[in-house]
């Protein structure tokens, strides 16, 4: 009954599609296993490895064809591009944001806290003279929010943003708790 979708007219579309879901997949399970999610990863490698096994043997077995080889690299980049899109409205992860300042630090420090972000500032010493460094830890979809403080605080300030795997105890904004707030259009 599927014979006919793996014959030539229809072979190299689904060879596309076929490969957009499993690099799509593939995508997404390297994101949730460097956020140390151990039991979704495994469950999107299985169907990443099982598409990708269906894809290449009919590849090697019928697809003898250019327009199928074509088919192949478009499906894999689209589907890489669609994996960062969809992890990016995800917005998974935790970030620390560190500051480097010539203001009083402890000013950006009170601005962040009247949002209910910690912050912590630091004295140290710069190439020229000294500096305030603030230091805070904030959601990946609070990210734009700080960056505006930060930016209205000090807009020639240097900061270093780096991904964190997992925090202990802190300050952090209250949670909104609806899961379907993920997925509104326009978020």
């Amino acid at each position: 009954m599927f014979d006919i979708l793996f014959e030539y007219p229809y072979l190299p579309f689904l060879i596309f599609i076929a490969r957009i879901f499993d690099v799509t997949i593939g995508t997404l399970r390297i994101v949730f296993v460097s956020k140390g999610m151990k039991n979704v990863a495994p469950v999107f490698g299985f169907f990443e490895v099982l598409i990708w096994i269906i894809v290449i043997s009919q590849i090697l077995s019928k697809a003898n064809d250019w327009i199928c080889y074509i088919s192949y690299a478009g499906g894999y980049a689209t589907g890489n591009y669609i994996g960062l899109k969809i992890e990016e409205r995800l917005a998974m992860g935790i970030f620390l944001v560190r500051v480097f300042t010539l203001n009083d630090g402890n000013e950006l420090v009170k601005t962040l806290n009247s949002d209910n972000f910690g912050a912590t500032c630091l004295k140290g010493r710069g190439f020229e003279k000294e500096v305030d460094i603030v230091e805070t830890v904030v959601s990946r979809k609070n990210m734009a929010t700080v960056e505006s403080k930060i930016r209205d605080f000090d807009s020639s300030a240097f900061f270093v943003i780096e991904d964190v795997r997992s925090t202990q105890r802190g300050i952090f904004p209250a949670k909104n708790v609806s899961i379907l707030k993920r997925w509104r259009i326009g978020k």
